[in-house]
Formats: C-alpha cells, structure tokens, sequence
C-alpha cells in the first residue's frame, strides 16, 4: 500500500444498509474511505468529501478551451439547394 494512503475498510451492502447513517458519519470522521459488497464482490467506494472543492468550481472552467470557426447562424447549407432537395 503507497504511504500516506489509508486501509479501505469492507462491509456487506445488508450491513451497510442497516448502519448507513453512522457509517457515513465515520468515513466523513476518520477520512477512511468504505467499500461496500455484495456475497465478497464489490460493488461501492464510499470516499471522503474532499473540503477544498469549491461547488461552483466548473463554472468557466472551459474558459478559452474552445472557439467557433465560422458562422454559427447562417444556414450551413445554401438555400437554393434546401429547396431543391425538398422536391
């Protein structure tokens, strides 16, 4: 296991089911992250909150990432040939 990183505890999906409320809490507590599984196969990591990510953080995040080429209201095809498609 990498340094700095912690055991991952495991719990059955009935037993989590039954105790969510204080697992969660826990996880939030220790930052111990949870898996959960279903008959020893996994199905769930339940990870702790990472308290530096700001919610509204994507808002411009693709700011400069992309730009328009061209005309982006003019029809793409001439109308002319709209019409005689049509027929």
């Amino acid at each position: 296991m990498p340094r700095g990183k912690k055991a991952m505890h495991e719990i059955a999906i009935s037993e989590f089911k039954a105790k969510c409320l204080s697992l969660l809490e826990e996880v939030n507590k220790t930052k111990t992250s949870l898996r959960v599984t279903r008959r020893g196969k996994p199905i769930a990591d339940v990870i702790p909150a990472s308290p530096d990510v700001d919610e509204r953080a994507w808002i411009g995040s693709m700011t400069g990432a992309m730009y328009i080429n061209g005309d982006i209201v003019s029809p793409v095809i001439d109308m002319g040939a709209f019409e005689a498609l049509r027929k």
